[in-house]
């Protein structure tokens, strides 16, 4: 008989496959967007402004704006995974189209000619901060079956406490012991009846469990596909005092909405396994939204130098998770059908804290020819911390954090140079890696360039970024240890029209 399941099940916050490091470190990033002059320039804007996009370095470069001005910017994301796993390499490619940036400045210049403060800008921004469309494919021949995974979580759990009650659906008690017991009795309850492993002994109180696959190597083929996206919309203050200063303030507006889907096939068992194909996928889904403030200034010490610094205030994230599963093999019960992606674990709503940042710059004009900019970032990584830390399980993920990861420095250095109203770009940044090792994420290289025609009364500007990076990616949190390799290269090209008031 067909069973529906109209309700969903709170979760308890329990470390697993939806909070971890990984998460917390994923809105703790922000990749290089905005418009096109502004990724053309590698971001190098901390001393420059002028640009709407250059309030995400600091909020003081509206106040360079002479004019009223409204911007609108789209872009091509290109990403390209070359996966290395257990020797067996593959190559996937991801492909989209977004409007990553839209926002006006308006310039209010000041009538009193005795007044210090020359002019007041207001400033509204979108920008889209982070895509996190991708999709990768790993495969290989390992000796780490799916069954260490289930293992892991379920030894030392009494069998008692994962059984079916009488006259209880499957799916039913799937959701309840998510809900009461926690993830780590959950899995172990997929593992039992998915037919992966059975218990040593058949009573009540056995906590030792041994695997019903029989292998010396299989084969894995594992999917990842995410999407989705962190965006921040900026309200933006600032103001130019005298002739050589200007100062600011953003109130930023964060809204995060993240997939993703797993899929995994293992196969090739030895013939004497009564197990012959093992299916298990997951699905989690986070939305929700963020909070964070910045201040920055900038000073012309001549008609040549600026200078300009920034602090950008810890983002704090109120997130909602949703996670599913489903597992099928040989050996699984005959109703394993009925736990699938419509029965969804909601965890309970928890915050994301990431560290604040402080950003130094220094750019040289050329008169009206060209400029250099460099930008130097600091941030710690180390503190990025997941609430409620009375949680034992973010406890556990906090400490992770703090071991784990390490400050980190950013480079961004770009120029431009001016032939009438042809201006050339070309920019380069430098991130290092957010772990302490240096290799679970690796250092990220990444050079652009562009160029732009002014009108007169309006710009057209296009830029060309690649970005480069070594990821180390474990497939499962528990279990499976060897990870697949990810060469990842991420190209853009943006295209950016700006129209003057």
């Amino acid at each position: 008989m067909k069973r529906y399941l109209t309700f969903i099940t709170l979760a308890l916050c329990a470390i697993g496959s939806a909070q971890n490091i990984n998460e917390a470190l994923r809105y703790s990033t922000e990749n290089l967007q905005g418009t096109a002059r502004f990724q053309a320039m590698g971001g190098a804007f901390g001393a420059l402004g002028g640009d709407l996009s250059s309030l995400n370095i600091n909020p003081a470069g509206s106040a360079v704006f002479n004019n009223s001005l409204f911007t609108i910017s789209g872009s091509t994301y290109n990403t390209k995974n070359d996966v290395n796993y257990f020797g067996s390499g593959t190559s996937n490619k991801t492909n989209n189209l977004e409007l990553n940036q839209i926002g006006g400045a308006f310039v209010f210049k000041n009538t009193n000619l005795d007044s210090d403060w020359k002019k007041f800008s207001l400033t509204f921004n979108y920008d889209l901060v982070n895509n996190f469309d991708n999709t990768y494919v790993a495969n290989g021949n390992s000796n780490q079956g799916i069954d260490n995974y289930f293992l892991n979580y379920a030894q030392g759990i009494p069998l008692g406490s994962i059984l079916l009650q009488d006259g209880e659906y499957i799916e039913d008690a799937y959701l309840d012991i998510g809900a009461k017991q926690g993830f780590r009795e959950q899995q172990a309850f997929l593992g039992y009846y998915g037919g992966i492993l059975d218990p040593v002994a058949s009573d009540n109180e056995n906590t030792d469990y041994t695997s019903n696959t029989i292998y010396s190597s299989v084969n894995q083929d594992f999917l990842r596909k995410t999407s989705g996206y962190n965006s921040k919309f900026t309200v933006n203050m600032a103001s130019q005092y005298k002739d050589n200063f200007y100062m600011g303030a953003s109130l930023n507006f964060h809204n995060v909405l993240y997939t993703k889907y797993d899929q995994f096939t293992e196969s090739g068992y030895d013939p004497s396994s009564d197990i012959k194909n093992t299916n298990f996928d997951s699905y989690l889904k986070t939305d929700g939204s963020g909070f964070s403030f910045s201040l920055g200034a900038i000073a012309k010490l001549n008609d040549n130098v600026r200078l300009g610094g920034s602090y950008q205030s810890p983002t704090w994230y109120r997130l909602n998770d949703e996670f599913s599963q489903r597992i099928d093999s040989d050996l699984a019960d005959s109703d394993i059908n009925f736990i699938d992606f419509d029965k969804i674990n909601v965890f309970d709503t928890y915050t994301v804290k990431t560290p604040s940042k402080l950003t130094g710059s220094l750019a040289y004009v050329f008169s009206k020819n060209g400029l250099l900019s460099f930008d130097y970032g600091y941030q710690d990584f180390s503190k990025t911390e997941l609430r409620p830390t009375s949680d034992l399980s973010f406890q556990t993920v906090n400490n992770q954090i703090s071991n784990d990861l390490r400050t980190v420095s950013t480079f961004r250095l770009g120029g431009e140079y001016r032939i009438e109203q042809i201006s050339l770009r070309a920019g380069y940044r430098y991130e290092q890696s957010p772990y302490a090792n240096g290799n679970t994420i690796g250092d990220l290289n990444a050079i652009s360039g562009g160029i732009g025609y002014n009108f007169g009364g309006s710009r057209l500007d296009f830029a060309l970024s690649r970005s480069e990076q070594d990821i180390t990616e474990r497939l499962f949190d528990s279990g499976i240890t060897t990870p697949a390799m990810i060469n990842r290269i991420n190209t853009n090209a943006t295209l950016s029209y700006t129209l003057n008031f």
